[in-house]
């Protein structure tokens, strides 16, 4: 099997410099290099670069897949919108870790599957997971949940190991962290066991009449801070602040379940038992739909038979007008006519006289192997 490995960097709050573009030219000779990006993929050979040091150093997020099965993503999140006591509550092995480099948090989401047997593909992986980072940003810690999750389903979490906070909108992911359980492979069932626990998401976005409403609580002197801190530096991070800020005033700040917490082993037993009650009810609805099929097949058919009444001699004619011709198509299409013929026969009750009349076609027609075989598989022969 051909080697496959892919390198994305992102970066998002400040882009590349001239100068940072040069520096990281020297680890790849090929790689897609922009102010906001690095990209390469290795089909041979490795990447010279460390992925933790030019995450500290440059970028904001990372993703790595190789065809053997390796899954790596990285976010770097300012650690006054993310504190690493918060992470740290959710650390599961190599599954969910988190490093402080500097003013940020480093989180990195592992997933080694070998026995996978799929060929890894980047099919715009990064960019699909980069809302995460904001979200995380603003106090959605649902992405380290499912972390945690992956290391329970892993067994990187001993089974007596009691989950952290369940964050609120488990049950309702939105398109990045579907792509993020995808990503990482987290078993759906798993997931929808540990939703039980979960409160529904809080509301995430503020109306101008709310954002106005909090900007007039604050003190002048630190309204006009903020306000030149804005206008002097645009740091986006600021502005993730302020919006976390408003939405804690507005909605309050988002809390877990006040359900009791469950272990490891607890959500594996209960993610086995709705996996069950999953493939059930999909099999009830598997005969159900193959049930309706049937009854529209039928239908279908006692309608074309119905149409066919009084046509019998007609069709009779037909069919020995095809044998005529010797020919395979020939042959298929007389096969059709009988089966429709016996069909009909059987509706009318007078199945004795189609088989007076096959066992005369057949006598007529024996020495016509190719016929006769095509008869017998259609089960027109008796």
């Amino acid at each position: 099997m051909s080697e496959y490995q892919y390198y994305e960097f992102q970066a998002v709050d400040q882009p590349l410099s001239s100068g940072q573009m040069e520096e990281l030219r020297r680890y790849s000779s090929r790689a897609q290099i922009t102010p906001s990006s690095f990209i390469n993929v290795y089909n041979y050979g490795d990447f010279r670069g460390d992925p933790d040091k030019l995450v500290g150093k440059y970028f904001d997020a990372f993703l790595y897949l190789a065809n053997w099965g390796t899954r790596w993503l990285m976010l770097r999140v300012p650690k006054k919108l993310l504190a690493p006591t918060v992470a740290t509550s959710y650390s599961a092995a190599d599954c969910l870790s988190s490093r402080q480099q500097g003013d940020h948090l480093v989180l990195s989401f592992r997933s080694d599957d070998e026995d996978s047997g799929e060929w890894a593909e980047e099919e715009g992986w990064l960019a699909s997971l980069m809302p995460i980072r904001a979200a995380l940003a603003r106090g959605d810690h649902r992405a380290l949940y499912l972390g945690w999750l992956l290391g329970v389903l892993d067994d990187e979490v001993e089974d007596d190991a009691v989950e952290p906070v369940v964050p609120p909108g488990l049950g309702e992911l939105d398109a990045s962290l579907a792509r993020l359980a995808e990503f990482l492979r987290i078993d759906t069932d798993l997931i929808a066991a540990a939703a039980e626990a979960s409160a529904a998401a809080p509301e995430t976005s503020l109306s101008r009449l709310e954002i106005a409403a909090w900007i007039s609580t604050l003190p002048g002197e630190e309204r006009d801070r903020l306000l030149a801190d804005l206008v002097a530096d645009a740091d986006p991070r600021l502005v993730l602040d302020l919006q976390q800020r408003a939405l804690s005033a507005a909605h309050g700040n988002a809390t877990g379940s006040s359900v009791p917490r469950r272990t490891a082993a607890e959500l594996m037993a209960r993610a086995r038992y709705l996996g069950e009650a999953r493939r059930k009810k999909e099999a009830a609805e598997r005969v159900r739909q193959e049930a309706k099929r049937a009854r529209e097949a039928a239908r279908r058919r006692k309608a074309h038979l119905e149409s066919l009444r009084g046509k019998e001699s007609a069709l009779w004619s037909k069919v020995h007008q095809l044998i005529g011709t010797r020919h395979a198509k020939g042959y298929d299409e007389v096969v059709s006519l009988l089966c429709d013929l016996h069909d009909l026969a059987e509706m009318q009750g007078e199945a004795g006289g189609f088989r007076t009349r096959m066992t005369a076609l057949r006598e007529e027609h024996a020495g016509k192997r190719k016929l006769v075989e095509r008869l017998g598989k259609a089960k027109l022969l008796g």
